[in-house]
C-alpha cells in the first residue's frame, strides 16, 4: 500500500522540527546520529528566492572527504525542494555539529548509484521501502569539499 504525499508531508515536518527543537536545547551536542547515520544540516541557496536555505538530513554514507545524502523525502512523489536547489547552485554548506563547511553536490551518476545503493539500504534499510512507495528514481547525492 502506497503512503499518501501528505502523511509523508506531515512525517518530515514533525521529524526535522523535533530533530532541530533538540539540537537548540542541547547547543547542538544532540543528536549527532539518528539511525546510526551522521546528521546535518545542509546550507543550499534557493533556486527561486535566491536565500539560503537549510534543511536537517542524515549521511547513510560518511567520511570526512565525502558524505552521501538521500533525496528520497521519504518515498513522497517528488523530489525535495532542498535538491531541486542543488540541481540549480550545487554549491552548498554542510553543518555536522558546530562546524561548517563549503562543499559541492552532485546527483550520483547511474553507474555510481548501482555501487552505492546496496551500501545505502544496509545503513537504513528504509530506503527501498521508500523507493518502492514512489515511481520517481530516488537521487541519490555526493558531497565533497570545496
Amino acid at each position: 500500500m502506497r503512503i499518501p504525499d501528505f502523511a509523508i508531508e506531515i512525517g518530515a515536518w514533525m521529524l526535522e522540527t523535533g530533530h532541530r527543537i533538540v539540537l537548540k536545547l542541547t547547543g547542538g551536542r544532540f543528536p549527532k546520529r539518528l539511525a546510526r547515520m551522521q546528521t546535518l544540516e545542509l546550507h543550499t541557496i534557493g533556486r527561486k528566492s535566491q536565500l539560503r536555505r537549510s534543511t536537517m538530513l542524515t549521511a547513510p554514507l560518511y567520511a570526512p572527504d565525502r558524505l552521501v545524502v538521500v533525496a528520497s523525502k521519504g518515498g513522497h512523489s517528488d523530489h525535495p525542494d532542498w535538491y531541486k536547489n542543488l540541481a540549480v547552485n550545487p554549491d552548498v554548506e554542510v553543518t555536522i555539529g558546530k562546524d561548517t563547511r563549503p562543499m559541492t553536490a552532485r546527483t550520483a551518476s547511474a553507474d555510481e548509484k548501482a555501487v552505492l545503493w546496496p551500501q545505502i539500504v544496509k545503513a537504513y534499510r528504509m530506503y527501498a521501502g521508500y523507493q518502492l512507495n514512489t515511481k520517481r528514481d530516488i537521487p541519490v547525492v555526493i558531497c565533497t569539499p570545496r
